[in-house]
């Protein structure tokens, strides 16, 4: 289960990852990481649009076919659109999703109502181009911009599967804080304790928060809420490249300028290098870096996300 059991992350996922038998065919794609490793923390919120919307198991294939200037889901062999009856079923799923409180949501890749990118869509001729989304997928993401969305297939990267699931911690923790009672000067404490794990992501986002949250004090509390989440998420979107983990973890030995002596300092300094040139995983530095911050209590950087955004058990920064 979550970090805390009365307040569970949730993630909403397309059915038949989590071996539900509901593909076209009566079968199921279980993927055994989602289900297995990951689900020890989360609840699941399983939905298949196509079998919500009344379609039988098994039953004919669905594709996307460009006719004209737009995208329809059609039954291929018998021609049948069901193009507007799955945008109405979409659009109404997506509102009741909205009632659930979602942490992230995982699709099913290449699929015609769950595929988050290069959906095959197929012209006239029939010939196919990777260039779709699916429609309840167009649906989710239009309506939850900030969720934390991903396919199951890009999982299997381990930089992409670290960021998703980092953002659905994050995310959960936001949520929790604008469900509280917070003032300004709460905001400024969340925000503190995320410095170092913004700027990983983007040191041009990292001081532009800085600012806006500098000046909340002129702005409403809504107004608070929505820019503050959307930047907070647009900001840990992109991707923690080595070289800016590099510097927060240069950024970090700095707090140990007056307690590390000479050896122990470059010992430090030696598996960052490692790896900055990608000889150790990112676990190494940090695993060195929490050392030092309990020996030393070094306040600050007790209380950094970064040092643990999620479960050391997922091992996520075992592989990056």
């Amino acid at each position: 289960m979550s970090e805390a059991s009365s307040n569970p992350i949730r993630i909403g996922i397309s059915a038949c990852l989590l071996g539900e038998k509901v593909r076209y065919d009566g079968g199921h794609k279980r993927d055994p990481y989602i289900v297995e490793t990951l689900g020890r923390y989360v609840e699941w919120v399983p939905v298949c649009p196509e079998v919500e919307m009344g379609l039988g198991t098994p039953r004919e294939t669905l594709r996307l076919v460009r006719i004209g200037g737009d995208v329809h889901m059609v039954m291929p062999k018998t021609g049948t659109d069901h193009t507007d009856p799955m945008r109405e079923f979409a659009n109404r799923r997506v509102r009741e999703l909205g009632k659930e409180i979602l942490h992230g949501y995982i699709l099913k890749k290449d699929s015609p109502s769950c595929g988050m990118e290069r959906v095959r869509v197929f012209d006239a001729k029939g010939v196919p181009a990777k260039s779709g989304r699916g429609l309840f997928a167009e649906a989710l993401l239009g309506h939850f911009p900030n969720l934390p969305v991903e396919e199951e297939g890009r999982l299997t990267d381990a930089r992409l599967r670290e960021n998703f699931i980092e953002r659905v911690f994050a995310y959960h923790r936001l949520c929790q804080f604008f469900a509280s009672h917070w003032k300004a000067g709460d905001l400024v404490a969340f925000h503190t304790a995320h410095k170092l794990l913004l700027m990983a992501h983007s040191p041009q986002a990292y001081a532009a928060l800085g600012r806006f949250v500098a000046e909340a004090k002129k702005m409403s509390r809504g107004e608070i809420h929505a820019k503050y989440e959307s930047k907070f998420m647009t900001a840990l979107r992109q991707l923690a490249t080595t070289r800016r983990q590099t510097n927060v973890l240069l950024h970090i030995l700095g707090y140990f300028r007056d307690q590390l002596d000479a050896d122990s300092r470059q010992e430090l300094l030696g598996v960052m290098d490692d790896y900055r040139h990608g000889l150790v995983p990112l676990v190494a530095p940090i695993t060195m870096i929490r050392h030092y911050v309990r020996r030393f209590d070094v306040a600050y950087l007790r209380g950094q996300v970064y040092l643990e955004p999620h479960p050391k058990e997922l091992m996520l920064r075992n592989h990056v």
